[in-house]
């Protein structure tokens, strides 16, 4: 537990909702998607409350090593790590979930104030108030909003010590030129702080696939969710029973790609459009991109960050980059 640094307990966990600019931009993204050749959906929606929770029982499966690596890295190298990091004021945790990844970053990195920022903000809300139960003594100011577009933090939280947390290889759901982008609007909010990531190595087709198609089937559950959290956003009327879930490796470009296959000529309308999708035809739902080492220090160094050190599980599966804005 994070002891207080005062005598006083931090005042009670601020929540930012989300606007309705950015609902608005939401409904704009995913009927362009749905409209493109081929129709794709941002996997920033799959988390929805139930996908947020079906994606915590995923992180619990054999097959899914992801997290159960990034687990080991900070906390066999959490001293490292901390030496690195330096002394930081808030820990901004973007796409935070559960916030379990950012509480292990507490005893040894000792933030005075804890930003998690996720675009579930029912599923973050409901952490935060574990949190506030847990950490009486560390102030929390919670944004329910998407960081994918800016990074416009509130002016309650200051410039000076920001460390971004970045966690769960999410960065690779980013093609090279959006991480680079991304990358680069996490230094300029830095404000002179520093960024920690997890990014998952290239690996073999064997080890990859069933991360993402597992037997119990729990990620098709994940995916198909999707379709229903759209229905909810969007008004349409996908129904889950005329689609599959497709996983593979795309080996050139090191990447895991994820769909959703229409089991036979399918109908899908929403306010204002219709689209009609062929049997066989596939909705794109995330591609999750793996790195070499050199190859990820080196697109760091590109988005301007420098002091760049990496730490990595027993296996090198799984590495996570600390690097100073």
């Amino acid at each position: 537990m994070v002891q207080p640094r005062s005598m006083f307990a931090a005042a009670p966990p601020a929540f930012l909702e989300p606007s309705p600019d950015d609902t608005a931009q939401a409904l704009q993204e995913l009927q362009a998607g749905l409209l493109a050749r081929p129709a794709r959906i941002d996997p920033k929606y799959l988390y929805d409350r139930l996908g947020s929770s079906l994606f915590t029982a995923i992180t619990q499966l054999p097959e899914y090593y992801p997290t159960r690596c990034e687990a080991e890295i900070l906390r066999d190298h959490a001293a490292d790590i901390a030496r690195h990091v330096g002394a930081i004021d808030s820990l901004v945790d973007l796409g935070a979930g559960d916030c379990v990844k950012a509480e292990r970053l507490f005893a040894s990195l000792r933030p005075r104030r804890y930003v998690p920022i996720d675009i579930s903000a029912d599923y973050l809300r409901a952490a935060v108030q574990r949190l506030e139960h847990a950490h009486p003594g560390l102030e929390i100011i919670a944004l329910g909003q998407d960081f994918h577009h800016a990074l416009d933090l509130p002016d309650t939280i200051p410039d000076a010590g920001r460390l971004f947390f970045y966690p769960g290889s999410s960065i690779g759901n980013l093609d090279p030129a959006e991480a680079l982008a991304m990358l680069a609007r996490i230094r300029a909010a830095c404000a002179g702080g520093g960024l920690l990531v997890g990014i998952d190595r290239v690996k073999p087709r064997r080890i990859l696939e069933p991360a993402y198609d597992d037997a119990l089937h729990l990620t098709a559950a994940f995916n198909l969710n999707l379709l229903r959290h759209v229905n909810h956003l969007l008004g349409s009327d996908f129904n889950v029973h005329d689609w599959s879930h497709v996983a593979h490796y795309d080996e050139p470009h090191s990447r895991m790609q994820m769909y959703l296959q229409a089991l036979g000529d399918v109908s899908v309308g929403w306010p204002g459009a219709q689209r009609r999708f062929g049997s066989g035809e596939r909705i794109h739902t995330e591609n999750s991109y793996k790195y070499t080492v050199d190859g990820f220090r080196d697109l760091l160094a590109r988005a301007g960050y420098t002091r760049i050190e990496h730490w990595s599980d027993a296996r090198d599966w799984f590495s996570v980059f600390s690097a100073r804005a």
